[in-house]
């Protein structure tokens, strides 16, 4: 299933939310640019500002060649790096149809924080759940993930345009947004419990799983904006 549009209407623009889908396609156009010297130097870059467990084990143990500092400062930086077209696209999108209507109910500086946390979090959640790990996560899909717990929390009975396969035919439903955000985090859920620990790359379900719950309680403990602003503020 893959979300095409939703009719939950907004009352302000969403500059926050623009803001973001523009950086994050500056820094991969960047990335674009850097693999153009080679592919080893794209590998340098992911892993030298992508969140690597390891490397989190190795800061707190003590280990001069990853100061604690510059080893947090991943978790920022990986939110905006991304691992090819379709990464950033499904990414973008999804970002794009569920992030406005936070920004509204938030408003756009306590949505920046509010997206920000839920990235943190999903990177935390994926370090605690192995560790040990070598291997580099990239992505704002944990930071969307919030979001998408977000929304499906405020407005559960918004429906959501949704592109469906069933085996050869290609149709279009409206969906409910709880079902549809409820069933892509029970598969994020079920495939976090399969993948957890594997020593391979591929999707970080279980920042997908953080994120989203971090945005669950998060939309609980922020206030809403304080009055209603006209379409355009």
């Amino acid at each position: 299933m893959f979300p095409i549009r939703d009719d939950q209407p907004r009352y302000s623009t969403p500059w926050v939310n623009y803001f973001i889908v523009g950086l994050n396609m500056v820094v991969f156009l960047f990335e674009l640019s850097v693999q153009m010297q080679g592919r080893r130097a794209l590998d340098a870059l992911v892993f030298q500002f992508g969140v690597v467990p390891r490397h989190f084990e190795r800061a707190l143990a003590g280990s001069p060649a990853y100061p604690i500092p510059a080893t947090l400062l991943t978790i920022l930086t990986s939110m905006f790096l991304h691992g090819g077209w379709l990464h950033i696209i499904f990414n973008m999108w999804f970002l794009w149809i569920f992030g406005d209507n936070i920004e509204d109910y938030l408003g756009h500086f306590i949505y920046l924080i509010f997206y920000l946390l839920c990235g943190v979090a999903a990177a935390l959640t994926q370090i605690g759940l192995d560790p040990g790990s070598t291997i580099p996560t990239i992505g704002a899909s944990g930071a969307i993930a919030g979001v998408m717990g977000a929304y499906v929390l405020l407005y559960p009975r918004a429906k959501v345009l949704t592109l469906v396969v069933l085996i050869v035919f290609i149709t279009f439903w409206w969906i409910p947004a709880w079902v549809f955000l409820g069933y892509w985090f029970l598969l994020q859920f079920f495939s976090a419990s399969i993948t957890v620990h594997q020593a391979s790359g591929g999707v970080a379900f279980g920042a997908h799983v953080g994120g989203f719950l971090t945005g669950l309680i998060l939309i609980k403990v922020f206030p809403r904006r304080t009055r209603a602003y006209r379409y355009g503020a």
